[in-house]
């Protein structure tokens, strides 16, 4: 009974086998709006972003801005394009995982790990713990000075705290398209590897 039961398992999990492109490629159309959103936003705006990236007063105050902003805003708009159909998908996450890095050590890192204020989380600093009376302050405003029902129809209002969660959640997203590829059978990748091996046994 066992053995039989081992024996359909190890048939069903062969069977997925070939759908184990599927993670890789939701994966993928994921994270590429994302990516291409923040890399045109950094482009479009290529002189505010300048000024925000060099700026060591009330910016990031990194080296070699306009270089900064080329490299990040570039890897994140051609890598973004280029996850649709799943090309060079390895090689543009290692760019894609520094811009992401930076992005939490710089931007993030000092927020705490939550991207919206959520004082009930057991994740909440005491950055977060102070903006509940912040939010409350404000929900009292809108309520007496505004159409409060109108004004939260589409969603509450929130305080973004801005932490590393998504910068943090992108990088390990990133880290296993490095590992898995752009997946079997959905990837440009697979098929130019695939066609590759093929002619090469053809000619050996």
């Amino acid at each position: 009974m066992i053995s039989t039961l081992i024996s359909h398992s190890r048939n069903v999990m062969n069977c997925l086998r070939h759908l184990d492109g599927l993670a890789p490629l939701l994966m993928r159309l994921y994270l590429a709006p994302v990516m291409m959103q923040a890399g045109w936003m950094k482009l479009a705006n290529f002189e505010s972003t300048v000024n925000w990236f060099g700026n060591p007063d009330w910016g990031l105050g990194l080296p070699f801005p306009e270089l900064m902003v080329i490299l990040a805003g570039g890897a994140e708009l051609i890598g973004g394009l280029l996850l649709i159909p799943g090309l060079a998908v390895r090689w543009f996450s290692v760019p894609l995982m520094v811009t992401m890095l930076v992005a939490a050590l710089t931007v993030h890192w000092q927020n705490g790990w939550l991207a919206i204020a959520d004082a009930s989380s057991w994740l909440a600093n005491d950055r977060v713990h102070a903006s509940t009376e912040q939010l409350q302050r404000g929900r009292e405003i809108l309520r007496t000075h505004g159409n409060f029902s109108w004004l939260t129809q589409n969603g509450n209002f929130v305080i973004l705290n801005n932490g590393v969660e998504f910068a943090a959640t992108y990088f390990i997203m990133f880290l296993t398209l490095f590992y898995t590829g752009g997946g079997r059978y959905v990837s440009l990748d697979y098929w130019i590897k695939y066609h590759y091996y093929k002619e090469k046994s053809l000619h050996e």
